[in-house]
């Protein structure tokens, strides 16, 4: 260890991790393999202090910096090749529920699982994501969209404060009445402009058990699905939602997955999407559930310690004949026994999202619906490449069934779902300045971009953040 090093040590209430300390495999471990990178240090960080002096230390040393929220991202937004990690998953991932006030506040390092755990003891939810085992700030600062949406709108709605430091140095709270100009920007801005040590949600009274599981159709059935989905989606209430999952078998056979919610008991579930299930299932998982186990029901298919590649697209109406042929391309890749493919379309009410102005976050809100492209392999990472061109494959499918309905920013699809759009490389940060890194920020962030721009310059001229989506300062 270094004389640096170990005086950096001294300073620091957490965990300081080098590559020679037994600790470093775990500590640079993530969800996604081929997102794993070698840092230089990792700093497990135990309070807004100790990422004060993470960043300075940093700084000093000219060593790139990453943030670890629940290191969720495939892409590699949480690693540093030849770095400095900023972990907040192993000590600040507390959840603190304010039953009274219906409140949560929750470390920077917490996961969804956490919070819906926590909260559901007091009657009380907030809007989460979908898989329980992703990091709270990273989906939160993205936009996050949940079962909940449709009733409480995207998860930076529910955002009534945060904790961040900044480039600086500063800690500084952010609300709709301190810093303002910097509550605005994170709020779809991701981590751009600091790290989130603490966000406060607004939490909602929930029931605690939902109607929420899987239904497993053979492809003969698709087309009727589709006609359903039409006319259901059209009348679509806050209570309710689907995602949709076009993926194969063990056997390797096509088929068509509906996840069904409804924010009620089983008899008033059943009775809501009585035509899909007269349809016929070849398996009826769905049932009245914990209302805790809502974000878990995705886990088994995105579980830890495979390579992944996430792209996003969306989708203004469901279409048949894409459909179809997307059925027939990922059994045609199952058979060639590398890749696990699935695409996840997801049907959560928009209204309440989209009753918020454009301008009044820095989310890019949109009419059209997620669409989710996951494949995965084995750990194998120089395959991402070649993943890379069959979800390219795979969304252009679903852009040509949408025909003239998507503009860019709707092909280029919801950033928390981008992949290629925010893998940084360490070494050649000087390429964020490029016409490439300035088009997908401004497909990220559309009208807002001006304007986050400038709000960058103020908090990170140096643009020291700048994994995800990076924004130039102006």
């Amino acid at each position: 260890m270094s004389d640096s090093i170990a005086s950096f040590v001294k300073t620091i209430k957490g965990d300081v991790v080098t590559p020679e300390n037994p600790d470093y495999a775990k500590s640079i471990a993530r969800w996604a393999k081929n997102a794993e990178r070698k840092a230089k240090v990792v700093v497990h960080v135990k309070d807004a202090e100790d990422v004060v002096k993470s960043i300075s230390y940093a700084k000093e040393h000219k060593l790139p910096i990453a943030i670890r929220g629940g290191g969720h991202n495939a892409a590699g937004a949480s690693s540093s090749e030849d770095g400095l990690v900023i972990d907040l998953n192993r000590h600040l991932n507390h959840v603190r529920v304010d039953a009274e006030n219906k409140l949560g506040y929750v470390g920077g390092g917490a996961i969804w699982a956490q919070v819906d755990q926590e909260a559901i003891k007091y009657g009380l939810a907030t809007v989460g994501g979908t898989v329980n085992h992703t990091g709270v700030a990273g989906l939160t600062l993205g936009g996050g969209y949940g079962w909940l949406s449709g009733r409480h709108g995207l998860a930076i709605d529910n955002l009534k404060q945060a904790t961040i430091v900044t480039a600086n140095g500063s800690i500084l709270t952010a609300s709709d009445t301190q810093n303002q100009d910097l509550f605005w920007a994170i709020r779809g801005g991701g981590s751009n402009f600091g790290i989130a040590t603490e966000l406060v949600y607004q939490l909602h009274p929930q029931r605690k058990t939902v109607f929420a599981g899987n239904a497993v159709y053979t492809p003969d059935k698709v087309e009727k699905l589709i006609e359903l989905t039409k006319k259901w989606w059209d009348n679509v209430g806050e209570d309710e939602g689907m995602i949709q999952g076009v993926t194969v078998a063990p056997d390797g056979k096509p088929i068509f997955v509906i996840i069904f919610f409804y924010n009620g008991s089983e008899a008033e579930g059943r009775a809501h999407y009585k035509e899909f299930f007269d349809v016929g299932p070849v398996v009826d998982t769905v049932s009245e559930i914990p209302y805790e186990r809502l974000n878990s029901q995705l886990n088994a298919q995105v579980a830890h310690g495979r390579c992944y590649y996430l792209k996003g697209v969306s989708q203004v109406s469901p279409n048949y004949q894409a459909t179809v042929e997307l059925l027939q391309k990922v059994a045609g890749l199952a058979k060639g026994g590398v890749f696990s493919t699935s695409m996840l379309h997801e049907y959560f009410p928009m209204a309440k999202a989209n009753s918020v102005p454009v301008s009044a976050t820095a989310f890019r809100r949109q009419g059209a619906s997620n669409i989710l492209t996951s494949i995965s392999w084995e750990e194998d990472v120089g395959k991402t490449k070649e993943a890379r061109d069959l979800a390219k494959e795979l969304v252009d499918i679903v852009i040509r069934g949408q025909g003239n309905s998507l503009d860019d920013a709707e092909k280029s699809g919801y950033t928390n779902y981008g992949h290629e759009d925010i893998d940084v490389p360490s070494a050649n940060l000087g390429s964020l300045t490029g016409d490439h890194a300035a088009k997908r920020a401004d497909l990220a962030y559309a009208s807002n971009y001006p304007r986050l721009q400038e709000i960058k310059k103020t908090y990170d001229p140096e643009n020291i953040f700048n994994r995800w989506y990076p924004i130039t300062p102006a």
